[in-house]
């Protein structure tokens, strides 16, 4: 029975759970986990591995949730014994891809440990080499360890796994360790010493998500593996569906918090066009494209004409074993990137001229039966399949369908407007969060925050990205959190702040007002689309500041909420708008405008002037926003750094 048809017979059903508000329950352990996806239980088993008593608190159910809880096809920027690639030139891509906008320290750890992470992840469960001999005799496979390799066969430092095992892994070593899970639980606020902002941290607050019960726990340290902030430009429940890159109920509640608490933030400001999330395009990898978890498909147009794939030099490729290979003379192919001297194999670069010269027709397929036998189950059964939300919703149900990916093309929505890498986007259709390198917490060289004992990892980081740098962060930050938690006094919690926090997350219930929570996200969505769209001065910004004064002011007691599910959605839009505040800020602090982080202001339009070639570094304290820069390669000596703090 459907939920409409089951509404018509019994009516709307009572909340199934003992509903048990402004109830407190306490807490205590050494090392509090914010989060359970990839980040959070590799920092729980490491710091639980170093002798800590270790608390997960998890928003969803920690065996599946998070932005890598379905799967990951592949884990990359891995220096290994058998590759001559370096951390430190795997870092140089990166960094030069994003015009030194880059978390080095971070991508660095990630490039130093992805490895051997990536082994104890296999000890743990994992599965990351091709046991059962399905693709003996690839070109991409390695004989010996059985390891398979993605984008670039001749320096095999991209792996392909089978990520759908990952989570379930992680998940059951925790267990193993006595690691105290507790799901369901939305972190709400950081409990500080003494309540203060800017003050040590010393646990947390959150609320259960069935029953509303009130949570208090202490903690020697602290680790953010809360994700990134999302709907703040487009959001449609009804319409998104899996159209979204990361699940929708990630909106920044770990960015939130840890603003309101005085922790320091960069990269902000940045946010790019995409219509991922907007409803407007198709879920992720569902149709025939050469990109990412596709790449190196063959395309052809609708006559059956094949698209040259090109090298970095504009120089067609005519053998498919080629599009796997550095061109001459280059060192190795990143994962993704423009810049030169690490570029991919890619279609034809005016192909969208020929198209509209009428060269090639669209629509364009992926031909699949066109390629070799191994090449075509990598993609369609292995990459399709183990990526994220694919491996039902694309790969399972498209063969029921009648699907065959042995003797049928699959169509592309490339340049029909609905491809979410490559469709038309409108000004206001943005993300700050969604898709690639996004703002967050800034850290030292130890992955902790300018607060004492508040650690960060994965996408809480700036500059944060992909499954295997969330796997490797937090294993990372895991060991430092629990060598401070080893060596520091409990502070109690402030009574006053846990009143302050009761106050302001109870102040909801019983509201019939003219509103719920998804009418508020859509009206802050349209305020960041007037106010920080693509084109930004100072007098926008500071209208769309005004706006949010306004909403908070007159707008938030209005918001209806009947149940603790309601409760959870409001605060989480309650976070959007502390986000969309972060937004806002950053962007007035840049006075200037950026290639690399699509930053575009009106008042400022020159490009990355060299005086602006700079973090900026805000912090709230008490809502006075304090300002500081640092410079782009702030982490100085990657190797002597990093081994000076290696565990």
């Amino acid at each position: 029975m459907d939920w409409k048809t089951s509404v018509k017979s019994n009516g709307i059903m009572e909340w199934p759970y003992p509903v048990r508000y402004h109830d407190e329950i306490e807490l205590e352990t050494d090392v509090l986990v914010l989060g359970g996806g990839i980040a959070g239980c590799f920092a729980a088993i490491a710091a639980a591995k170093a002798g800590s008593r270790v608390i997960v608190l998890e928003k969803g159910a920690a065996l599946r949730s998070g932005s890598g809880g379905t799967g990951c096809d592949h884990w990359i920027n891995t220096p290994h014994p058998d590759s001559s690639i370096t951390a430190e030139e795997i870092l140089d891509w990166e960094v030069k891809f994003s015009g030194g906008y880059c978390n080095g320290i971070s991508r660095y750890i990630a490039a130093r440990e992805s490895y051997e992470t990536l082994l104890e992840l296999e000890a743990m469960g994992g599965k990351i080499r091709d046991t059962s001999d399905e693709f003996e005799g690839a070109a991409f496979r390695d004989e010996k360890s059985k390891f398979l390799f993605a984008y670039d066969y001749e320096n095999r430092i991209h792996f392909r796994v089978w990520g759908s095992t990952f989570k379930p892994a992680l998940y059951k070593a925790c267990r193993e360790l006595k690691v105290n899970i507790k799901d369901r639980l939305m972190v709400t606020a950081l409990l500080t010493a003494n309540g203060m902002a800017g003050e040590r941290v010393i646990g947390a607050m959150a609320l259960h998500t069935r029953t509303g019960a009130f949570y208090i726990i202490k903690a020697g340290a602290v680790i953010n593996c809360l994700s990134r902030h999302q709907r703040n430009w487009a959001f449609s429940t009804e319409l998104r569906g899996i159209s979204s890159f990361r699940p929708p109920q990630i909106v920044g509640d770990g960015h939130a918090m840890a603003w309101r608490a005085g922790a320091e933030f960069t990269m902000m400001e940045k946010s790019v066009l995409t219509s991922f999330g907007s409803g407007n395009v198709l879920p992720p990898y569902s149709h025939g494209n050469c990109l990412n978890t596709w790449f190196p498909c063959s395309m052809i147009d609708a006559k059956g004409s094949e698209i040259p794939y090109q090298n970095r030099d504009n120089m067609i490729i005519p053998d498919p074993a080629d599009r796997t290979r550095p061109a001459p003379g280059q060192k190795f192919l990143g994962e993704r990137t423009t810049d030169y001297e690490y570029k991919r194999p890619e279609l034809i670069g005016n192909l969208k001229e020929k198209i509209e010269q009428g060269e090639y027709t669209l629509p364009l397929y992926a031909d699949l039966p066109g390629m070799s036998e191994m090449d075509r189950k990598a993609i369609w059964g292995l990459m399709v399949g183990e990526e994220g939300k694919t491996g039902i919703p694309v790969r399972d149900l498209y063969q029921i369908a009648g699907f065959d990916p042995e003797m049928d093309l699959l169509q592309s929505y490339m340049f029909l407007g609905s491809d979410p890498m490559r469709g038309s986007v409108r000004p206001q259709e943005r993300t700050g969060g969604e898709i690639g390198d996004a703002g967050g917490l800034f850290v030292d060289w130890e992955l902790k925050t300018n607060l004492e004992g508040f650690y960060a990892a994965g996408d809480a980081l700036f500059a944060g990205n992909y499954f295997y740098h969330a796997a490797t962060t937090g294993r990372y930050a895991g060991k430092n959190a629990a060598r401070f938690a080893a060596k520091v006094n409990k502070f109690s919690p402030n009574r006053e702040q846990i009143k302050k926090e009761k106050t302001r997350i109870y102040l909801p219930l019983g509201k019939k007002g003219r509103m719920e929570w998804k009418e508020l996200n859509m009206a802050m969505c349209r305020i960041m689309q007037d106010y920080c769209s693509e084109y930004k001065n100072e007098e926008l910004l500071n209208i769309g500041l005004a706006w949010f004064d306004d909403i908070e002011k007159n707008e938030l007691s209005h918001v209806s909420v009947d149940n603790p599910h309601q409760l959870v959605r409001t605060l989480e839009v309650f976070n959007v708008l502390t986000c969309n505040r972060m937004i806002l800020q950053a962007s007035l602090a840049r006075k200037a405008s950026s290639k690399y982080l699509h930053f575009h202001r009106l008042d400022y339009p020159e490009l990355d002037p060299e005086q602006w070639r700079k973090w900026i570094v805000l912090k709230n304290l008490d809502g006075t926003i304090e300002q500081s820069a640092k410079p782009l390669n702030f982490w100085q000596s990657l190797v002597d750094i990093y081994e000076s703090h290696r565990s």
